[in-house]
C-alpha cells in the first residue's frame, strides 16, 4: 500500500507539472509563498526524511539551480524509498502508519500545492477520474502516463 502511495505521489506531482510554461518553476503566487521549484525541493527533502527512519542519519536535499534536476533528483528519492519497502527494510522507531500520516501525506499535500500553483499561474491542470489512473508501484518515475480518464467537460478550461 505505501509503495503505491509512493506511485501515486509520482503521478500526481507530474500531472501537476506536465507542460507547464517553463517560467512555472518561479512563479510565486505570493510573499513568502513556495515556487514549485522550491516546493520539490522540500517535497524532496520530506521524503529523504522519511527515508532517515530506514537507513538512519539525518537528510539535506541538493540545491539543484535547474528544475528538471530538482525533479528528478525527487524522483530517485521515491525510488529509493520504495526499495526500502520492497526489500523490508526495518523502519526506525516509528510505524508504517506514522510514516503515512506524516512524510508521505505532507508530501502529497504538496503535490496539490502544485497543482494549485498551476492554475494561479494561469496554466491549470486538466481534470480526470484519478480511479481509473495508471498508477503502478513500478512506476516512479519522471515518465508518467497520460490521463487514462480525463475529464470531458472542462468549464474552467483556460
Amino acid at each position: 500500500m505505501l509503495r503505491h502511495f509512493l506511485a501515486a505521489l509520482a503521478y500526481r506531482t507530474q500531472k501537476a507539472l506536465r507542460d507547464a510554461p517553463s517560467e512555472f518553476s518561479s512563479f510565486r503566487a505570493a510573499l513568502k509563498v513556495r515556487t514549485p521549484h522550491e516546493l520539490i525541493r522540500h517535497m524532496d527533502s520530506v521524503l529523504g526524511y522519511a527515508r532517515t527512519h530506514f537507513i538512519g542519519g539525518s537528510y539535506r536535499p541538493p540545491d539543484l539551480p535547474a528544475f528538471k534536476d530538482a525533479v528528478a533528483h525527487f524522483h530517485e528519492v521515491i525510488e529509493d524509498l520504495a526499495r526500502h519497502l520492497e526489500n523490508g527494510t526495518e523502519l526506525r522507531e516509528i510505524t508504517p502508519e506514522i510514516l503515512l500520516q506524516g512524510p508521505f501525506s505532507d508530501a502529497m499535500t504538496h503535490a496539490g500545492q502544485l497543482a494549485m500553483l498551476r492554475r494561479l499561474a494561469g496554466s491549470p491542470v486538466p481534470p480526470e477520474d484519478f480511479i481509473f489512473a495508471a498508477i503502478t508501484p513500478e512506476n516512479l518515475s519522471a515518465n508518467q502516463p497520460l490521463p487514462v480518464s480525463p475529464d470531458k467537460d472542462w468549464p474552467e478550461r483556460p
